[in-house]
């Protein structure tokens, strides 16, 4: 019976650390697409004027997944300590919508890589013909032609059809007046100071670096949330079938107890219920020494008890 005790208290433990392991891993996880949600919506937001506003839905509920499965590791993490068996199920529960979130996030990310070159192309084109009008959109534009150093959306030859200083008939037919973050080398002026034109400038649009950063954030929301979904069912199963587990080492442990205080003589379902007197459970057996209805004192001798 020691035996059997000891492989019990050992599969609880072996249990207990399991699911401690696990929710320390799905923590990290957390973690980790915390960092990734908050990196993408950054660079969303750097530069947002050519990014449609629906495209940071997909990082922002990155964020709110990892703030919530931190949550429920530590709720995971609680229930493997106190061995609670509705507090781990309740886990696997929480677990399994934080799948479907996080399922939801890959959904949208795939559908929104997809659209990534039409978006670009409409409000790359845009932000041109308002570069003049709109001191947002010229900031916006010149950030991001200094920062992926590119010029016009396909070629710097683009802004020939935007800028006012292109219809000047005094330049030669291959000049291209472009806007001083279009410039690898410092400009130099015209015929006045508000007019400049580069001595070198970059020699790419800007579409491609463009489409490569966002689709691969893209493609990085898409695929990360679609992996830690996978591994989170893993969690799933791993904490019910350890929930199944725990149930079963405490109603074994449970049932021994009740064996061992039924073998002692304890009084069961709170003191309702006891043994009879004559029945081996107690230990004693009365004597008939009497005569029955006589006063005369009993006489007790004590069998040994049988423990199992």
């Amino acid at each position: 019976m020691a035996n059997r005790e000891l492989q019990l208290n050992s599969g609880m433990r072996c249990a207990k650390y399991m699911l401690i392991i696990v929710s320390f891993m799905f923590a990290l996880t957390a973690i980790l697409l915390i960092m990734v949600g908050t990196t993408i919506q950054t660079i969303f937001g750097d530069f947002s004027l050519f990014i449609d506003g629906h495209f940071s839905s997909p990082p922002a509920l990155l964020i709110a997944i990892g703030f919530i499965l931190i949550a429920v590791a530590t709720l995971g993490a609680y229930g493997a300590v106190k061995e609670s068996v509705m507090v781990i199920n309740l886990y696997g529960v929480c677990l399994f919508l934080v799948f479907i979130l996080e399922v939801s996030a890959a959904i949208a990310a795939f559908v929104m890589q997809s659209q990534v070159r039409g978006m670009l192309i409409r409000t790359m084109n845009q932000a041109l013909a308002e570069y003049e009008h709109d001191p947002y959109v010229e900031s916006g534009v010149d950030f991001m032609q200094s920062m992926l150093e590119c010029c016009g959306v396909n070629e710097p030859e683009d802004w020939k059809d935007y800028l006012s200083a292109n219809v000047n008939i005094t330049l030669g037919v291959d000049d291209v007046v472009v806007p001083n973050s279009c410039c690898g080398n410092q400009p130099k002026s015209l015929n006045d100071s508000t007019q400049m034109t580069c001595m070198e400038t970059y020699d790419y649009g800007c579409f491609r670096k463009m489409n490569f950063i966002v689709s691969q954030s893209a493609m990085l929301i898409a695929t990360g949330a679609t992996t830690v979904a996978f591994v989170q069912l893993l969690g799933v199963l791993c904490a019910f079938m350890l929930a199944k587990t725990l149930r079963r080492n405490k109603s074994i442990r449970e049932a021994r107890r009740w064996q061992l205080q039924q073998s002692l003589g304890v009084l069961i379902s709170g003191g309702k219920m006891a043994p009879p007197q004559n029945s081996a459970v107690t230990g004693y057996q009365q004597l008939d020494n009497g005569e029955q209805g006589s006063h005369e004192p009993y006489t007790y001798t004590p069998q040994s008890p049988s423990v199992n």
